[in-house]
């Protein structure tokens, strides 16, 4: 039977937004020992919260924290890996309500492992270690502390673990917390050498970002003594690891791009493991995650690419990089290896993410998915990696996802929703997402747009947004808008751009610049630079400086002060309880399009913060959404 002729937009669609809502179960940060495999995962049906799963031996899955326990720290506001395994004792977590770290075994509640600040939330911990030492076990991590002046002090710290059961450590207490590093304003990647004499890691001080400037450190234990191995204001140095007491691994963008160097104790004798125009690693939005591991044989498995990143076997000392062959196109940055077999987050774009274990054998075993149930493969877009010639003849990167659906057709150009990515410093990838076949099984096609600034293309495409915020991501929204108008992909009468955080900031910046949109939807957008940076957290404070530059130039690029501008109506969402993007940037911008007689919608939800997690906000904003685009999309047929 052909397909029925069908207005875009009304195409049937299996997948609702109940469907949307409810995938995603964000697993993140697994950890292998053995047979056994532990990970984080979401309940957006229990509002957002994070629980940690065990798989054992036998292939049982044991969920290892009840409701209302919820493993989230909020080291940085965007958090990270928030547990660690302690063998045979259970695991330690952040808990998200008071931030505190605590001791969880199976049979028993968890019981609190760090005193209770003074402040609500005060001390917060990230980038737990477990390591053994010759006294028994330790907990070594970053901890951020809330000073009541508004203050934010971080360090790297240690506790001693009960070395008795669960049940018999809850009638003591765990041993005092010790401060071994501070003085930088951030430090990440906390990691012992072998024989625990000397501790490596990664700082950085305001206004570097992780991915602008970092210094890797050496400190002897015994006395404090420090040595700078690599990095600097221009160098970008991630992920530290041992390969023995004298010798150490790292990333850094000395070449341009994310690559594997050594190193001895001293600074000294560093090279380069196998060079490459790749990234080895992604920007350290959240701490805990490892780009790449080494193997019991003294290889390394390490994630590589533009874009995506695959999967491949390093030899170190012949520089000879393999992939392994899995049908997986990318991984997240987190991989997890006890010698004999690498546990990783992959995905397809039609396979949703998944816990992968690969054994030494090379058997892949697929061990925990993202989504239970899977629609007809019919209706799930195959993206088509694009480049797009934008201003000054820069090329820029994009995914393609044509509509797709097998019960339908339409005679006219289908409508296209520019998808614009957060960060800025972040990167779209080719992820089975539910949420853009939501759109393009109804004919609204998508672009995911990797404009200047984005990572995953190495240093120099990040670069480009350097004090050029407002300008270049805005300039290559709109040529990737009318490239898919000149490709006769898209109607160019039917072109909308949609965004979160930075990129609600990018969205409306567009509509202020340019009539190429029919309408934008922002997601927690910002609005207005001087607000933003009076009101945002520690971690960005001083972002700013580096995407604009000095106040005085705030007022040509915030769309705040180009609302009037806009031509084109927009979709507002944003969540109440938002600790890095206030709702003040959101109610200003509405207020201000309501006032020169623009559309505009805004929603407010109680609860959220930066970025949805509960099912019925999911599923509240994604048919919000829908409505929009019919409204301004539909009424053309």
């Amino acid at each position: 039977m052909s397909p029925e002729p069908m207005p875009h937009g009304a195409w049937p669609s299996p997948i609702s937004t109940t469907d949307v809502a409810r995938s995603g179960l964000s697993l993140g940060f697994p950890t292998v020992m053995g047979d056994h495999l532990w990970w984080e995962e979401d309940r957006p049906a229990e509002g957002g919260r994070r629980t940690v799963v065990h798989r054992h031996a036998d292939g049982m899955l044991h969920e290892l924290l009840p409701a209302p326990w919820d493993a989230r720290t909020r080291v940085h506001e965007y958090g990270g890996r928030s547990y660690a395994v302690v063998p045979g004792r259970g695991i330690v977590f952040a808990n998200h309500a008071d931030q505190r770290l605590y001791l969880a075994a199976a049979g028993a509640d968890p019981w609190p492992l760090t005193p209770e600040p003074d402040r609500p939330g005060g001390l917060r911990y990230a980038d737990l270690l477990v390591h053994e030492s010759p006294d028994g076990p330790e907990l070594w991590c970053v901890r951020e502390r809330h000073h009541d002046d508004g203050v934010v002090s971080r360090s790297i710290v240690s506790l001693s673990l009960p070395t008795a059961s669960l049940a018999a450590a809850q009638e003591g207490r765990a041993d005092g917390i010790v401060e071994r590093v501070s003085g930088s304003d951030f430090y990440a990647f906390p990691t012992l050498s072998p024989d625990g004499r000397h501790l490596a890691y990664v700082c950085w001080d305001h206004p570097a970002m992780p991915w602008t400037g970092t210094e890797l450190r050496v400190t002897r234990i015994s006395d404090g003594h420090t040595v700078a191995i690599a990095g600097g204001a221009d160098e970008s140095v991630l992920a530290p690891c041992w390969r023995d007491d004298r010798t150490l691994y790292f990333v850094s963008d000395r070449s341009g791009w994310w690559n594997l160097y050594q190193s001895d104790l001293l600074g000294g004798a560093r090279r380069a493991l196998h060079p490459a125009e790749e990234e080895f690693a992604g920007p350290l939005w959240q701490l805990g995650g490892r780009p790449y591991q080494p193997l019991g044989d003294g290889r390394l498995a390490v994630l590589h690419g533009r874009g995506d990143l695959r999967l491949g076997i390093l030899d170190p000392a012949t520089g000879t990089l393999s992939d392994v062959e899995v049908p997986y196109t990318g991984w997240v940055p987190a991989l997890a290896c006890d010698g004999r077999s690498v546990a990783g987050i992959a995905y397809g774009p039609r396979l949703p993410r998944a816990i992968v274990r690969i054994a030494a054998s090379g058997r892949v075993e697929l061990l925990c998915g993202d989504l239970a149930e899977l629609p007809e493969a019919a209706y799930l877009p195959t993206p088509r990696a694009v480049e797009i010639e934008s201003g000054d003849g820069r090329s820029v990167h994009a995914f393609l996802y044509p509509p797709s659906g097998p019960d339908a057709t339409a005679a006219t150009a289908a409508p296209y929703v520019v998808f614009v990515h957060g960060g800025p410093t972040g990167h779209a990838t080719t992820e089975l997402s539910l949420e853009k076949a939501f759109f393009t099984s109804r004919s609204i096609g998508v672009l995911d747009l990797n404009y200047g600034g984005s990572t995953g293309y190495g240093r120099a495409y990040r670069e480009r947004l350097r004090g050029q915020w407002g300008i270049i991501d805005v300039e290559d929204a709109v040529a990737a808008a009318r490239w898919l108008a000149a490709a006769n992909l898209a109607d160019p009468a039917r072109i909308a751009i949609r965004g979160g955080s930075a990129g609600g900031w990018t969205v409306m910046a567009a509509c202020c610049a340019s009539d190429v949109f029919a309408g934008g939807v922002s997601i927690a957008g910002v609005s207005a630079l001087a607000p933003l940076v009076a009101a945002t957290h520690d971690f960005e404070s001083r972002y700013i400086d580096w995407l604009v530059g000095p106040e005085a130039l705030y007022g040509s690029r915030e769309p705040l002060a180009r609302a009037g501008e806009i031509g084109c109506p927009m979709l507002l969402m944003q969540g109440l309880a938002d600790p890095v993007v206030p709702p003040a940037q959101s109610e200003a911008f509405a207020d201000t399009m309501t006032a020169h007689g623009v559309p505009c919608t805004y929603l407010a939800f109680e609860g959220e913060s930066h970025g949805f997690r509960r099912q019925e906000t999911k599923a509240t904003a994604l048919a919000a959404e829908l409505s929009f685009y019919l409204q301004i999309f539909i009424a053309m047929d």
